[in-house]
């Protein structure tokens, strides 16, 4: 049994600090970007998205991060708002900086991708200043995304909010989050990854992503050496996921849970990981076995990517209870 010592008596229970931008999803499907004429907006950016969904599943959540001072930034706030996520650690830029922009392109369910605006974005203008240690010590879990360390002043903002949490037992969750883009260098990614992971309890990840992390290591990056690699740390739960094959779940006792997927009419392949993130971490905040959490996940990713946006898309518990009582379930 995993061992997550969650504070009980605190208001908030999940706070997500990072990205926070606009997703444009194509509305013509089956076709190149060039061809596609428009667009749906929605709320985008992983930790948002994470953070949308666990309100959505009746989790107390809260956000810290930084919007354009525009039409944009207002937008992004008000559907904070209206998903009941505290936005009192939301803050706007008055530099000029402009909200990020995720184009997507879905040419079919298996081939979609993403075209990213991310020059002078005010996600990454959040400085140590815009984080408050009152308002991380209310909450159980802090929720890190990887993209926030791409660049300065977010990085040391999230580094401090991290050292906030340790000081007041706040659970750090880390969804690694690569996105090769933002960063210079792969090298430089694997160092600040590995700042935040080696703090974390729980990280989250694909195979991928935790071989870019681990590139400087000598031993071969096998999913058990990477879950030994980190429960030499921090960690207690480290969750390895590969796809359409499903995910593995280690824990420090030495346990190892394998999760498969759910059969569901693909749309796109974009937002599936931060389904899977909102509802795990719910399991473990309601203390369920780790299959059952994983389930869970794996439902709300299944859900998602059968729809046309990642942060709209993400479903309520009675959403995920039905789908997972009448869909075919595949490795499980």
């Amino acid at each position: 049994m995993y061992d997550l010592n969650f504070i009980n008596d605190r208001p908030i229970d999940l706070i997500g600090i990072g990205r926070l931008c606009i997703d444009l999803n194509a509305d013509q499907f089956n076709r190149p970007m060039e061809e596609t004429t428009s667009f749906s907006k929605y709320v985008g950016g992983s930790p948002a998205n994470i953070t949308i969904g666990a309100s959505r599943l009746g989790l107390n959540t809260g956000f810290i991060g930084k919007v354009s001072d525009d039409q944009m930034g207002n937008y992004i706030i008000d559907y904070l708002d209206k998903n009941k996520i505290d936005t009192s650690g939301v803050c706007k830029d008055y530099t000029g900086a402009v909200t990020g922009l995720a184009f997507t392109e879905i040419k079919s369910p298996e081939d979609c991708s993403i075209l990213m605006y991310r020059d002078n974005v005010a996600d990454l203008k959040l400085g140590t200043t815009d984080v408050s240690e009152a308002f991380i010590k209310q909450s159980k879990v802090l929720l890190v995304s990887g993209t926030a360390l791409a660049a300065s002043p977010s990085r040391e903002a999230v580094l401090l909010a991290v050292d906030y949490a340790l000081k007041h037992n706040v659970i750090i969750v880390f969804d690694i989050d690569y996105r090769s883009y933002t960063w210079k260098s792969d090298k430089e990614t694997a160092i600040y990854y590995n700042l935040i992971a080696e703090k974390s309890s729980v990280i989250i990840g694909t195979r991928e992503e935790f071989d870019m992390m681990e590139q400087f290591e000598s031993e071969k990056n096998t999913d058990e050496n990477t879950a030994q690699r980190w429960f030499h740390h921090s960690a207690k739960i480290v969750v390895i996921k590969h796809g359409g094959d499903g995910s593995i779940t280690y824990t420090k006792d030495g346990s190892k849970y394998k999760g498969g997927t759910f059969k569901t009419k693909v749309l796109k392949t974009f937002g599936a990981g931060d389904a899977y993130a909102s509802a795990f971490i719910y399991g473990l905040l309601s203390k369920w076995d780790i299959h059952k959490a994983m389930e869970f996940g794996s439902a709300s990713a299944a859900i998602v990517i059968s729809k046309h946006s990642c942060s709209e898309a993400m479903p309520v518990k009675t959403e995920i209870k039905t789908f997972i009582k009448n869909a075919q379930k595949v490795g499980m």
